[in-house]
């Protein structure tokens, strides 16, 4: 299975031929959906779906079955649905957004274990219950601080971990959140730059 990260939250899977984009958000690459069979969005938030590049894209888009995502036809998914997507075995996890600030509103967000090998959470820390080999991790949000991201890591215990949600970082932020996760997580932390693969 090749994984390959774009800006931000947005993560491209390939494996014999086949391609799953996850979240490909206004700030990622056009380029993760080059051949993409099918897409899973873990909430409405428009850091995780470009409502126009996917309505004119032609494939399966996967979504919460309680999002608000207007002018994009999907297919509604609950918290603990089996699906397959693209050939990829998908178990959607978890239901709500992380807390924000002051109240202000969440919405539905699930997050995706893929052929029980990799989890995208999306904007939550919800802990499956499986275990999974691959943990994408978010470093960076408006409702998140880097304790919580430390011990999300700690939590799933996955074999290796990698940072996503970061488009809002410097260089120098992401050093200091990397540095952290490395260090304070014994789950083989590594960061991948847009554009990589593994």
């Amino acid at each position: 299975m090749r994984i390959t990260k774009y800006t931000h939250a947005c993560v491209r899977i390939e494996h014999e031929g086949r391609v799953l984009v996850i979240d490909p958000g206004t700030w990622s690459e056009p380029a993760a959906l080059a051949g993409a069979d099918a897409v899973l969005v873990t909430h409405e938030h428009t850091d995780h779906v470009d409502v126009l590049r996917l309505a004119g894209l032609g494939v399966p888009v996967h979504a919460p079955a309680g999002a608000d995502i207007p002018r994009l036809e999907v297919l509604g998914v609950s918290s603990g649905t089996e699906f397959t997507a693209a050939g990829f075995r998908i178990r959607a996890v978890g239901g709500r957004h992380a807390f924000i600030y002051a109240g202000q509103p969440d919405c539905a967000n699930l997050g995706y274990v893929i052929d029980d090998a990799v989890y995208h959470p999306g904007d939550s820390l919800h802990v499956p219950e499986q275990p999974v080999e691959t943990l994408l991790v978010p470093v960076q949000g408006s409702w998140l601080k880097m304790a919580e991201a430390i011990d999300f890591v700690k939590a799933v215990k996955p074999q290796r971990a990698f940072g996503i949600h970061d488009a809002q970082i410097n260089d120098r932020g992401l050093g200091s959140v990397n540095g952290w996760l490395e260090e304070e997580t014994d789950h083989g932390y590594r960061y991948l730059r847009p554009g990589e693969s593994l």
